[in-house]
């Protein structure tokens, strides 16, 4: 009678989880990874960064290059690679980049969005959510 229960027991439970799993040759829903072969949702599009709607970009870096060396802002020194590999956009500023001032004539030729403020990052522009620290763009070697 023991041995009948058992059995019992053991094929219920092989039809029910047979019956609830997945359909055969189909994977779990997961996240789809994107072209850059991060998961889509991990780091927003330039267009939908925190409801974020700045139709990016707003200058280019090579303008931005040729405004900086008008205003004779160059020769900044590049971040220490550990500190620059934390400069992402979507990400907060990383601790530890010392603000330098740039020229207000280089400024205040930069477009203007509500609620962002350009800082420098070493040789790079980066445009910085207020309030947030989260960073909305970065322009690569503006300031060379």
């Amino acid at each position: 009678m023991k041995i009948l229960i058992y059995g019992l027991s053991v094929i219920l439970i092989l039809f029910f989880t047979e019956t609830f799993a997945d359909p055969p040759g189909q994977k779990p829903n997961k996240p789809e990874k994107a072209a850059n072969g991060k998961q889509q949702g991990q780091v927003k599009g330039k267009d939908q960064q925190d409801g974020l709607d700045l139709s990016l970009p707003l200058i280019s870096a090579s303008e931005a290059r040729n405004l900086a060396r008008g205003a004779g802002a160059t020769g900044y020194k590049p971040l220490p690679p550990g500190i620059q590999k934390n400069l992402a956009r979507g990400k907060p500023m990383p601790p530890g980049i010392q603000k330098t001032r740039m020229p207000d004539g280089f400024i205040n030729q930069l477009p203007r969005q509500a609620g962002y403020e350009w800082r420098n990052a070493g040789t790079d522009l980066v445009l910085v959510q207020t309030g947030t620290e989260l960073v909305a763009d970065i322009l690569v070697d503006v300031f060379e």
